[in-house]
């Protein structure tokens, strides 16, 4: 479970829905270790030990422990992720499950494709393949519950009944209440049954031709996914939310890391880079797409990239490009 990582749109998700139920922010914020910052890119990834205390803590400070359940009943998923908007504009349900399939990792990521169908005599049964999945029962509440309750505006009732691995909670009635479909505990499989004639009911709530649109940044986001798979990129994605504190040090992003520095220091060498040689690297990178637009001044280009003053910003940017930033902008713009 702790190599897992979530949507950072999810996370904030389920922030807000647990202050809007009476968490308070501040407590939040102090007991996960995300930041408001950390949470605006709704493609950002989470680390899985952070999403998890935020959520144990959303169901203290709420005094909900259904909350897992409540959240993914109440918000869709569009409004999360944009696996939500490719179900919406997917023809019919049967093309809304395999998006779920493929870019499924994009909401969650475990390490291994999550999904899978498995007929039997008694229908066809949509089934949650995680490992372990009893340590962290709160996710596989809000997978289910996300599949289930958000299909309701498009059909009536198309689970026919749900298995859960993991034993009864207290609040085991909400679970029928919010599936609208019978539920049994401690079974073998995490899955639900449907109506394999209902793979054909339509769904196209958004339009068509943003199908398209929606997969090639699906397919972006799990070709960067993948990236970070390397510590180079688990580091750059690291470095990307605190460049702008001036706190984006080698000790700091391993112990991000849960790594001693040593270790990271190891890592990195084995994949050919150091830690200034990555740091440097993404801050060129940053610079010039920030510069390639009006929108940001350079003095806040600087401060994004983490520099605390623009002359040492421009020094850094000559070394990187042979002109000055100010140059720079002008030829692009």
């Amino acid at each position: 479970m702790s190599e897992f990582t979530v949507a950072a749109g999810v996370a904030r998700g389920l922030f807000n829905y647990a202050v809007a139920r009476g968490a308070n922010g501040p407590s939040l914020t102090q007991r996960c270790g995300l930041t408001p910052k950390e949470l605006e890119d709704p493609d950002h990834r989470v680390p899985a030990m952070a999403y998890v205390t935020l959520m144990k803590a959303a169901q203290e400070l709420t005094g909900d422990p259904a909350l897992a359940l409540h959240f993914a009943e109440a918000v869709n998923m569009s409004q999360l992720s944009v696996v939500g908007l490719l179900v919406q504009a997917s023809e019919t349900l049967a093309e809304g499950i395999s998006q779920v399939q493929r870019y499924g990792r994009l909401v969650t990521d475990v390490g291994y494709e999550r999904f899978s169908f498995v007929t039997r005599d008694d229908g066809l049964w949509v089934v949650d393949n995680r490992h372990n999945p009893n340590l962290f029962p709160e996710l596989t509440e809000m997978t289910f519950a996300f599949l289930i309750c958000g299909s309701h505006p498009y059909m009536e009732d198309f689970v026919k009944e749900v298995h859960m691995s993991h034993p009864a909670p207290s609040y085991a009635s909400e679970y029928a209440r919010a599936f609208r479909a019978p539920v049994t505990f401690d079974r073998e499989w995490n899955a639900a049954r449907i109506d394999p004639a209902d793979l054909n009911l339509r769904i196209a709530v958004q339009p068509r031709y943003v199908f398209g649109i929606l997969s090639k940044h699906a397919d972006d986001l799990l070709r960067g996914l993948e990236s970070e798979k390397t510590t180079r990129g688990r580091v750059e994605a690291l470095l990307m939310a605190i460049l702008h504190t001036g706190e984006a040090g080698m000790d700091a992003v391993a112990s991000r890391m849960a790594l001693s520095r040593q270790t990271l220091f190891r890592r990195l060498k084995a994949e050919g880079v150091t830690f200034e040689t990555v740091l440097d690297g993404l801050r060129h990178q940053l610079a010039r797409s920030y510069l390639k637009s009006d929108r940001l001044s350079i003095d806040e280009t600087a401060y994004l990239v983490g520099f605390s003053d623009t002359t040492a910003f421009s020094r850094a940017f000559k070394r990187w490009t042979g002109v000055t930033p100010h140059a720079f902008r002008s030829t692009r713009l």
